[in-house]
């Protein structure tokens, strides 16, 4: 009748049908706006809480949405003012076309408000005595206003000894109560039962509605009627003609008389059902009263009747979104990245969707209630291995030929601080030169992290060193922004020729996470000392004369310069050479071991006292050297006297000269004294022996040094050894011999022995 209205104006307008949900499919209320086309958006329409009186803070408490058919979101409504505003323009001609009226539908859908409500307060059962136990008998089902889970659930009645509920669910997922006998009735001894049925929704808390059920029980007739099916499914097409014959139902009653009389009537049959399907009380016929839309009704099922529409594939699978979550944290399980629901206007193998993503990625698709989908990811996702991911969401359905429809959206994984920073090399090995200078550069170290922003950034630092005793933070430090590492102060190679100290590398994250790595630095020796002379001392004392016999062969070993040289390597490799001699050519030096040894036979012409300057060297760059000076003096026997040279002191030499005569005289009488002795033994002995016999042996102490020192090939030190000088007389000469050295008790018995075989001076000087 609007309408009618409008036509008379003259004026293009929409008809809005709104239809309130509640806990069943079952339409509880509904209403209709008339809205004038070309309107402005924002415009007003109507108040939604006058026109379903309720109070305006009842739409806001019951979370109150408007819901179209079609997804278009054409309205919008305050819920603050219950007003119901046009959100964008409307088009008649767009919206509807040709048709009259133009109607455009919407929904409007609350929380669980509704209590279970049945349309009678009182049930009437007629119930034969006879009624074998197990008989079932239906009870009317209650209502409820609201949809989903906050429909009805369940049914229960107050305990009794002769029944028990039973819920049955129809084909159209309808729960229907059912009154189960248990326990014989008898009509002489209990005429009328009386118990209260509660139907209780599935709401949180639940809500409960009752009815009084009152059992009259029937004598005699005992027998129901039953269906020559217990169920009957018939597909009509949505054009069928008004009137036609839709199915016809077949009951029989094994009673006779008026017991066996059966009367057809819909049965737990809702408004549309019976608006638009009538049955023959008589015969069973159901007939069709009222044109089909099978995208408006698909089936109409109550009983043991269902009638369904058939249909054609002509809709696509529909997406709608509810929520996408982008980024996710990586490292996080079965996070939900999106919630949606999918469905499909068509019917039976048409209307059968189904619902996939790409096999390849770690999401999968997990069904909820009313075909709502969850998208989420499969394992936790390393941001690392990849930070993106495209995923199509493909819904087809099962008609033909196949629909389907895709939706693409793109998912950003977000970093999570579970990569420790890496550093390059489990270990680095810098190399500094001795007297390097302070705040010198000596090498860096580099650590890198997988993560991104602040959870990549490093720092470097230097940890405790594990000697308490190495002055780590006074040696080098770290720059922690770079890992460059740097040396504090000048290095010596002699003082330190190595140190280990580990550094670690902790980004920024929360919780930070960390690594460690060695570091090794090796101090490089510089050609810093110069060789020193061990032997001969160069103290400024009375210098250190050898004694060479005349008599002496060419390669005669008259004594070995030692020295040493504080540096390694090269730079410690020592080379000798003599640099000035008295007379050149007659003594030489051995360049790798420092020996001088004679060079040629000695002769009556070469003079008593020579001076030796040995030059020893490095092999550093550049090298260093060191001199030192030796005396020689030749002697032609025993007898010669001691000279000093004459640098030495006058009262020195004096004393050195009565030290020779001394020496002399009592050489001479020892020499007569076993001479003497020498040729008696030989007369008994028959000249076998004609060794030298044991003399008294004493140490001098003129200007021999009290230790000699041996050296090996290279020139360094090795062992100290301490020889005894003995004064021996034979038969015809006269010797001046070193016999043999004192070894040191610290030495070992190896070395010891060693020494003994091979002392490393044996001079023979022969007067």
């Amino acid at each position: 009748m609007e309408n009618g209205g409008a036509g008379t104006l003259q004026i293009r307008q929409v008809l809005l049908f709104f239809v309130l949900l509640g806990m069943s499919q079952a339409v509880s209320e509904t209403g209709s706006f008339l809205v004038m086309e070309e309107l402005q958006s924002g415009s007003f329409v109507g108040n939604l809480a006058k026109t379903l009186g309720l109070e305006v803070s009842e739409l806001s408490s019951r979370g109150a949405q408007v819901v179209s058919n079609d997804n278009k979101e054409c309205l919008q409504l305050d819920t603050n003012t219950g007003d119901l505003l046009l959100s964008e323009m409307l088009d008649r001609e767009e919206l509807c076309g040709s048709n009259e009226p133009c109607v455009l539908y919407f929904q409007v859908r609350d929380i669980n408000d509704h209590s279970p409500v049945f349309l009678e307060k009182e049930m009437l059962l007629e119930i034969p005595e006879n009624s074998p136990l197990g008989a079932v008998f239906l009870l009317e089902s209650a209502k409820d206003l609201d949809v989903g889970i906050n429909a009805v659930k369940s049914y229960t009645i107050n305990p009794n000894s002769h029944f028990h509920i039973k819920i049955r669910v129809n084909p159209d997922n309808r729960k229907y109560p059912e009154l189960v006998l248990d326990k014989a009735l008898d009509y002489e001894e209990c005429r009328e039962l009386s118990f209260i049925l509660t139907a209780l929704d599935g709401g949180s808390p639940p809500r409960s509605g009752t009815a009084l059920v009152r059992v009259v029980v029937v004598d005699i007739n005992d027998n129901s009627p039953e269906f020559e099916q217990a169920f009957y499914e018939v597909k009509i097409p949505e054009n069928s003609t008004l009137g036609s014959l839709v199915v016809t139902v077949l009951a029989w009653d094994l009673d006779s008389g008026t017991n066996s009389e059966l009367s057809y009537t819909f049965s737990h049959a809702s408004e549309d059902i019976r608006k638009t399907f009538e049955i023959n009380q008589k015969s069973g016929d159901i007939t069709l009263t009222a044109p089909l839309d099978f995208e408006t009704i698909e089936t109409f099922g109550k009983s043991t009747v269902r009638i369904q529409v058939m249909d054609v594939n002509d809709n696509a699978p529909e997406i709608t979104v509810s929520s996408i979550t982008s980024p996710i944290p990586e490292s996080t399980p079965e996070t939900v990245v999106m919630v949606f629901r999918i469905r499909d206007r068509d019917s039976g193998d048409n209307g059968k969707i189904v619902c996939s993503v790409p096999e390849d990625i770690p999401f999968v698709l997990k069904s909820s209630v009313n075909n709502y989908y969850t998208l989420e990811t499969e394992r936790p996702l390393d941001r690392e291995s990849r930070a993106e991911y495209n995923i199509t969401i493909t819904v087809t359905d099962l008609g033909t030929p196949r629909l389907k429809t895709e939706h693409n959206i793109t998912v950003l994984v977000s970093d999570v601080n579970d990569n420790a920073p890496a550093f390059t090399q489990t270990s680095y090995t810098m190399f500094v030169r001795e007297n390097n200078s302070p705040a010198l550069h000596i090498g860096s170290i580099s650590a890198t992290d997988r993560d991104s922003g602040t959870n990549a950034q490093v720092t470097y630092s230097l940890l405790p060193p594990q000697d308490p005793h190495l002055p780590l933070a006074s040696l080098v430090s770290i720059n922690t922004d770079n890992g460059h590492v740097f040396a504090l102060r000048s290095l010596d190679y002699e003082a330190l020729q190595e140190f280990e100290f580990r550094v670690g590398a902790t980004d920024r994250g929360s919780p930070a996470l960390s690594s460690e790595a060695l570091v090794r630095v090796l101090v490089l020796d510089a050609n810093d000392n110069s060789p020193f002379v061990l032997y001969p001392l160069q103290n400024g004392s009375a210098p250190c004369t050898e004694l060479v016999p005349r008599a002496a062969e060419p390669g005669y070993l008259v004594t070995k310069v030692v020295a040493v040289d504080g540096d390694s390597g090269q730079n410690s490799w020592l080379s000798y050479q003599l640099l000035k001699a008295t007379e050149p050519g007659l003594f030489g030096v051995w360049a790798h071991n420092g020996e001088v040894r004679t060079a040629r036979l000695l002769s009556e012409r070469d003079a008593a006292k020579h001076r030796l300057v040995v030059l020893v060297k490095d092999n550093g760059e550049p090298p260093r050297s060191a001199t030192t000076t030796l005396h020689v003096l030749l002697v032609d026997g025993f007898f010669q006297p001691y000279l000093p040279l004459p640098e030495t002191a006058p009262a020195q030499a004096q004393a050195d000269s009565l030290t020779v005569y001394l020496v002399v005289s009592l050489a001479s009488v020892s020499s007569l004294f076993l001479l003497s002795v020498l040729l008696f033994v030989a007369v008994r002995l028959c000249r076998r022996s004609r060794a030298a016999s044991v003399g008294r042996c004493s140490v001098p102490e003129g200007p021999f040094p009290g230790h000699l020192v041996d050296v090996n090939s290279t020139g360094t030190l090795s062992q100290s050894y301490q020889y005894e000088v003995c004064v021996t007389g034979g038969s015809g000469t006269n010797e001046f011999k070193f016999l043999k050295p004192i070894i040191p008790n610290f030495l070992p018995h190896s070395t010891r022995r060693e020494v003994e075989e091979n002392p490393p001076f044996q001079n023979n000087l022969v007067f």
